[in-house]
């Protein structure tokens, strides 16, 4: 029997013009068809040319092609493959099922392109201009490459599934009517999703997207919506909220990198609250222009390698890291806004800094105190907690000392005296050379006081030879006995001297002990 099928020929009453004829033959052996004139600024599809019926395709007939296509030659394999063509109508695939290989290269459409709930193999638009691209629950097996494109309405791929990479290279996006540029909320990429040097206006919008590999926005050009205006589009009535951001991706997962990098600049709010990163979060050389109310939060998320060194520090709005947890914490001084309310880090963890220090001590400590304008102690014992770590066992007393002294600024007026005094003297336990230093000067001011005022022997015929150095010694000492403080019996003034040494020996005998201990824990 006759196989039965698709037609080899166009229905009559698609009434093909002679160009579409060729899209035909073409699709049918697997060819590119190339209708540009070869003279750059007429073959442009955002240039001013108008292009004829010689280079003109309508949508129906691509939308016949791809959804119920004719058989190929045989040894041959179907598809779309073109080059330089207006599409004219409104190219409408929605739910549909196209199963073969899909490109168009230079082309200008004059109407949106309907991509919801289509499944796709591979999908590649080059340098094309689209008005819009709706696109929501699109699956695919293969890429989908939109590198060069112009998509004034913006796009939209809500919940859309792509099997391998997402590429948007120098793609230029402008706004709907709610202020969206780039819908991709719930978006799945299951590789990598490459958008390097695109230009957005409008927000670019991934929550609670995910990313197989890694995402890209080196060089990229964010800048947030304008106020929103009532949509009037039926394809938008469903938007929940107005945009706001320049960079809209809360609950965000990307397995490996997200780099905003080597230029990458925002213009606008960036929220990437709750956001996982299974390998890094790269901010470096990236330019982020925050209004007073605006913010870079990264509130909750957790990488293993977080760098922060972006070109500038954002001159308002502030950077929030609220609750985040990273590994290994890379930043400088400069990265960090300085002014009042610029940052929040209540709850931020980090487990290492690396080394040689690009970020010293002393501005590290300055970088707490900017962040922290009520006294909160668990910044100081996050950044103590991690140079410990990393066996810097001195600068993370310093931080511990910095923060008794922020401490004793909030205290009432009498722990506050005594907060000065220990300060003063033994610097809260936290320096124990200077204990070991007053120690020496109280033995050496006692042994004169003593030289000068020997106490009587508390047994006359029973005692050492008078030593006065070593019974100020057996007086700072405590536990140890020399033999001296017990045989002696100092009364009047010298009694009260005595007194004060030996509970000024217990106070910084006790504090250089500790001192030692630490040293020996760290060995």
């Amino acid at each position: 029997m006759p196989e039965t099928g698709p037609a080899e020929v166009a229905p009559e009453e698609l009434d093909l013009t002679p160009t579409e004829t060729r899209l035909w033959e073409a699709f049918r052996r697997g060819r590119r068809l190339d209708l540009r004139e070869g003279i750059p600024e007429r073959d442009s599809p955002a240039g001013p040319a108008e292009w004829g019926a010689e280079r003109t395709v309508r949508a129906e007939v691509l939308a016949m092609l791809l959804l119920t296509p004719p058989p190929a030659v045989r040894g041959r394999a179907s598809a779309v493959r073109l080059t330089g063509a207006l599409v004219t109508g409104r190219l409408d695939l929605a739910g549909g099922d196209v199963r073969c290989y899909v490109e168009f290269n230079d082309c200008r459409f004059d109407e949106m392109l309907l991509l919801a709930e289509t499944r796709l193999g591979t999908l590649r638009m080059v340098r094309c201009t689209v008005p819009r691209i709706h696109a929501s629950r699109l699956t695919t097996t293969g890429d989908v490459h939109l590198p060069g494109c112009i998509v004034p309405g913006g796009i939209r791929m809500t919940d859309a599934r792509i099997g391998t990479d997402l590429l948007l290279d120098h793609i230029q996006l402008a706004p709907n009517q709610r202020g969206y540029a780039f819908e991709g909320d719930g978006l799945t990429v299951d590789q990598d999703l490459q958008a390097d040097s695109i230009s957005v206006s409008g927000e670019l919008s991934l929550r609670s997207a995910r990313v197989g590999g890694s995402l890209s926005l080196r060089r990229s050009a964010l800048t947030g919506p304008r106020p929103p205006v009532e949509s009037q589009d039926p394809f938008e009535r469903s938007t929940p909220s107005p945009a706001r951001f320049a960079l809209n991706a809360p609950r965000l997962t990307v397995e490996h990198t997200l780099h905003l990098s080597h230029g990458f600049a925002a213009e606008g709010g960036v929220r990437l609250d709750d956001a996982r990163f299974g390998n890094a979060l790269l901010i470096s050389g990236a330019t982020f222009a925050l209004r007073p109310n605006e913010e870079l939060s990264l509130r909750r998320i957790q990488a293993p390698d977080f760098t922060f060194l972006p070109a500038q520090a954002p001159t308002m709005g502030s950077v929030r890291l609220t609750r985040a947890q990273v590994g290994t914490l890379t930043d400088a001084p400069y990265a960090w806004p300085r002014h009042e309310g610029g940052m929040g880090l209540i709850g931020f963890t980090y487990e290492r800094l690396p080394g040689p220090p690009r970020f010293p001590l002393p501005d590290r400590l300055r970088w707490l105190e900017a962040a922290t304008p009520a006294y909160r102690p668990e910044p100081y014992e996050q950044l103590a907690a991690a140079l410990r770590a990393a066996g810097e066992d001195s600068p993370a007393r310093e931080v511990l000392l910095a923060k008794q002294r922020r401490r004793r600024a909030v205290l009432p007026l009498v722990p506050r005296i005594w907060g000065w005094l220990q300060d003063a003297t033994v610097a809260y336990g936290y320096q124990p050379g200077k204990a070991a230093a007053w120690l020496a000067v109280l033995w050496a001011v006692g042994s004169v006081y003593f030289s000068s005022l020997p106490p009587s022997p508390l047994k006359p015929d029973e005692h050492p030879h008078w030593n006065p150095v070593l019974y100020t010694l057996d007086l700072l000492m405590p536990i140890v006995d020399l033999g001296q403080s017990g045989s002696w019996k100092p009364v009047g003034a010298s009694q009260y001297v005595a007194a004060v040494l030996v509970l000024l020996g217990w106070t910084l005998a006790t504090t250089v002990a500790a001192g030692a201990t630490r040293v020996l824990n760290r060995g």
